[in-house]
């Protein structure tokens, strides 16, 4: 079946339906991992968007339940080169195509993503649309001109959860034999330390690797007060990734405003982002934005390169935040902010992924320093109770 892609500044694509029939609009936007479409698709930081995969085969290992990141996917939709109908995979447990057509994801394949990629990397990413239905290239530039823009989307309340959840599984160890670690096996603590996660679109690798640092966790609405959050006694608060633009959140900034300094803080992408808006700094839209699997990312305390996932389309403004924020992390692409911690009360955050799925292992030791904030924090707690008592 055809299909036709319109973008906003009236260029078009004709090529070749996989998915869903119908039609979807959004922000488009490309991301160059190698591998990683499943978890890419079921990260709900891509609500609001139409993906474009740089690397031209997509869906040869098909679709496995494991490595979804979240109940389903969220992108809009899917734009590749050459989509694989017939997988082969031993974890495979059915096609790309097929997935897509059961959660009514529109893609189409057979464009030159090249050419595509490069016009949003001169033009910046903007509104697009993918139809089946609709083949007449101005009808469907004039649907995409009358879209709304991200900028100002408050989309966490459409990818937050309802209520509140607990989570406890940990990551699993596909090969137990090789790496000497029983399955599911996770490091604990004799004392599990208590952390209330902010869910703005988290996903389930972050949870996974939190539980695996000894965390028993509490997954809440994104619009949890802090009030509530304080009434549950965490031993730290965690500020997950998250799809569109963070300004409109004003309820996290203002909930994330009144707990500093009360608790131990990480954020992560968007939680990055509402920390940073809530230490008084400011936000802007990245041109084409970040998305990928091997950002070069210094880490200033110890002048290591960090290769790391990324997924944003927003930053923070260095120069807007206060004196009492040191920077610890530093795109080595643009320059841009990716990490910085307050200097007198332990809140820190960074704008990747370290939990990557998909994407390289090299930031995992920030869920350590988590853990670390969490003892020392609770530990201070303690001693200052014994002096009271004395």
């Amino acid at each position: 079946m055809e299909a036709l892609l319109a973008l906003e500044d009236g260029r078009t694509f004709r090529g070749k339906s996989f998915g869903a029939d119908g039609e979807v609009s959004g922000e488009i936007v490309f991301n160059t991992s190698l591998t990683g479409y499943q978890e890419i698709l079921t990260d709900p930081s891509y609500a609001g968007q139409v993906v474009v995969l740089t690397y031209p085969l997509i869906g040869n290992y098909g679709i496995n339940s494991p490595d979804a990141e979240s109940a389903r996917p969220f992108a809009e939709g899917l734009v590749v080169r050459e989509m694989a109908e017939v997988p082969s995979n031993w974890r495979e447990e059915g096609s790309l195509p097929a997935y897509l057509r059961l959660h009514h994801i529109v893609g189409i394949s057979e464009i030159d993503t090249r050419a595509l990629v490069r016009h949003i990397r001169t033009h910046g990413a903007m509104r697009c649309t993918i139809s089946t239905q609709d083949l007449d290239p101005a009808s469907l530039v004039r649907k995409t001109r009358s879209q709304p823009v991200m900028a100002g989307q408050d989309l966490v309340r459409e990818v937050t959860c309802r209520e509140g959840y607990a989570w406890q599984d940990p990551s699993v160890d596909l090969f137990p034999a090789r790496s000497g670690k029983p399955k599911n096996a996770a490091k604990r603590e004799s004392r599990p330390l208590k952390v209330v996660a902010f869910d703005f679109g988290i996903k389930h690798n972050i949870l996974r690797l939190l539980a695996d640092h000894g965390c028993d966790l509490t997954v809440v609405p994104a619009t949890t007060g802090s009030n509530q959050i304080l009434s549950l006694n965490p031993d730290g608060i965690f500020l997950s990734n998250g799809p569109g633009d963070p300004e409109p959140v004003t309820y996290a900034i203002h909930t994330v405003r009144q707990l500093l300094g009360k608790k131990p803080i990480f954020g992560i992408c968007l939680g990055h982002q509402i920390l940073g808006l809530a230490l008084g700094g400011r936000t802007y839209k990245l041109k084409f934005g970040h998305r990928g699997g091997n950002h070069p990312v210094l880490r200033l305390p110890t002048g290591q390169v960090e290769i790391t996932a990324q997924n944003h389309g927003f930053a923070v403004d260095v120069d807007s935040l206060p004196p009492e924020v040191e920077v610890t992390h530093v795109n080595l692409n643009d320059q841009t902010l990716e990490g910085f911690r307050h200097k007198t009360i332990p809140a820190f955050c960074v704008q990747y992924h370290p939990e990557s799925s998909p994407g390289p292992h090299d930031s995992r030791y920030l869920f350590e320093e988590f853990k670390s904030s969490m003892l020392r924090h609770r530990e201070g707690k303690s001693e200052r109770r014994k002096g009271e008592a004395g």
